[in-house]
């Protein structure tokens, strides 16, 4: 069960929507230690550019946010294409290869900040969708501070 539900944001499939994206979640998770903020905005930048690159032209990129009970905050960012592509770590390149690669190491940054990550498809609208996520186990005194900034009147 959800503890704490953010309104679903949706942005074009265009990596010039990122900032936008990046700032909605800085917004949206005011309350939060600026670390955490900072470590599901980098999760975020990438899940977002990967979305922009595999989903189908003209489509759009939502960001979902939500913290649980469990004291897991999980951001899924969902494309709404229905290719056959599945996000994953290449696993297969030598490591010159990889300081040569230009492109496939996004979730590799996203592998090692969040605590798990993972994807399944989706059925939206008229198709199938990916949606990729990620966890991060919080504190509990953690997640108490941020509601307390969250719910403190303006002063």
């Amino acid at each position: 069960m959800s503890l704490v539900y953010w309104e679903p944001r949706t942005y074009g499939r265009d990596l010039a929507d990122l900032s936008a994206a990046r700032r909605d979640l800085s917004e949206d998770m005011s309350g939060f230690e600026p670390d955490l903020v900072d470590t599901v905005r980098s999760c975020l930048h990438e899940l977002h550019a990967n979305a922009c690159r595999y989903g189908r032209p003209g489509g759009e990129v939502t960001r979902h946010l939500v913290l649980g009970e469990d004291h897991v905050l999980r951001l899924t960012v969902h494309n709404d294409h229905g290719a056959d592509s599945v996000p994953r770590i290449p696993v297969e390149r030598t490591g010159e290869e990889w300081d040569r690669a230009e492109g496939r190491r996004g979730l590799l940054p996203v592998d090692g900040l969040a605590d798990e990550w993972g994807r399944y498809a989706w059925p939206v609208r008229s198709g199938l969708g990916v949606l990729v996520w990620a966890s991060f186990a919080l504190d509990p005194a953690a997640v108490l501070r941020a509601a307390r900034r969250l719910l403190s009147p303006v002063r």
